[in-house]
C-alpha cells in the first residue's frame, strides 16, 4: 500500500522576509495598517499581492479592479517566468538603490518597480495576441506611472527602473538581464520605419538619466551611457559613451556597472 502523500510547507525566504518587514511596518505605524494589510498581509504569495497591488494601481473606471486582477492572476497561473522576473526585479532593486532599505518597499512604493510588473503582464497579453488588452495594460501604465513600454518591447530580469519618470521604451527595443536604468530614458526609433526600429540593449548595462538612445543599434553588455547622453550609432560592449552626439570616451569601469550604479566618468574616462 503507497504511503499517503504529505503536505511539506514551501519554503519562500523572499515572501517571508517581505512578511515580517510589513508586519514590523504596521507596528511601527499603525495608521499604515490597513494599506498594510491590504497590499502584503492579506495574502498567500508574492504574486497574489503583486496581482492586488497590479490591480490596485491599473484599474479605472473603464475596467474594474476585479476584472484586472483576474487577469494579472491569469497571467501568472500560465506563465511562471513573470514571477521569476519580478523577484529578480525586486532583488536588484534592493541591492542596487541605496534608498531602498526593505524588500517591502517596492511593492509597496516604488512606482519604477510597479511599472515594469505591469509590463509583464502586458507582454504576456501581447504575445497570446490580446492586443487590446495589452494595450490598455500599457495606456495605464503610462497615465499612472509616466512610464510608456509598448507591450511588444522584450525586457530581460533583474530591471532597475529608478525614479521611473517619463521613461519610454519602443515596440521593437530589447532590454537585456540586470540591466539599470534612471528617469527620463528614452529607448525609441527614428524615421517612420514599421519594421526594427528600435535600439538593443544588452546585458549588465547602466543607462543614466536624461539618456536617448535612438535607432536600430546595439549597446553592448556591461556598458555604461552618460546622463543627458544621445546615442546615434553601435555601442562597444564595456565601454562608457557621454556627449551629444555620444562618443566612446573610455572604459565601463568595472565588469558590472549595472550594479555598482556608477556614473562618474573618472580622469582616464572608466
Amino acid at each position: 500500500m503507497a504511503e499517503p502523500r504529505r503536505n511539506i510547507a514551501s519554503v519562500d525566504p523572499v515572501w517571508d522576509q517581505i512578511l515580517t518587514e510589513a508586519q514590523k511596518a504596521v507596528r511601527d505605524e499603525p495608521l499604515m495598517g490597513g494599506f498594510v494589510h491590504a497590499c502584503i498581509l492579506h495574502h498567500k504569495s508574492i504574486e497574489k499581492a503583486l496581482s492586488y497591488r497590479i490591480a490596485a494601481k491599473l484599474a479605472s473606471n473603464e475596467m474594474s479592479m476585479m476584472v484586472v486582477r483576474e487577469m494579472v492572476q491569469e497571467a501568472y497561473a500560465s506563465d511562471p517566468s513573470l514571477i521569476k522576473a519580478a523577484r529578480a526585479d525586486l532583488v536588484a532593486i534592493y541591492e542596487r538603490d541605496p534608498a531602498c532599505h526593505r524588500l517591502l518597499q517596492p511593492i509597496l512604493y516604488f512606482k519604477g518597480y510597479q511599472a515594469v510588473q505591469a509590463y509583464r503582464v502586458g507582454h504576456h497579453l501581447w504575445m497570446k495576441g490580446q492586443y487590446d488588452l495589452a494595450y490598455f495594460v500599457q495606456m495605464r501604465v503610462s497615465e499612472i506611472f509616466g512610464v510608456d513600454i509598448h507591450p511588444a518591447a522584450k525586457i530581460g530580469k533583474g530591471i532597475m527602473i529608478d525614479h521611473a519618470h517619463s521613461v519610454v521604451i519602443g515596440e521593437t527595443a530589447v532590454v537585456g538581464d540586470n540591466v539599470s536604468m534612471l528617469h527620463s530614458v528614452t529607448l525609441g526609433g527614428t524615421g517612420k520605419e514599421e519594421q526594427d526600429r528600435h535600439p538593443k540593449i544588452g546585458d549588465g548595462v547602466l543607462i543614466g538619466a536624461g539618456a536617448k538612445v535612438l535607432g536600430n543599434i546595439t549597446v553592448g553588455h556591461c556598458s555604461r551611457i552618460a546622463a543627458g547622453s544621445v546615442v546615434l550609432e553601435a555601442v562597444p560592449p564595456c565601454k562608457t559613451v557621454a556627449g551629444i552626439p555620444a562618443r566612446v570616451v573610455g572604459e565601463a569601469g568595472c565588469d558590472q556597472p549595472s550594479i555598482l550604479m556608477d556614473h562618474i566618468i573618472g580622469p582616464q574616462g572608466d
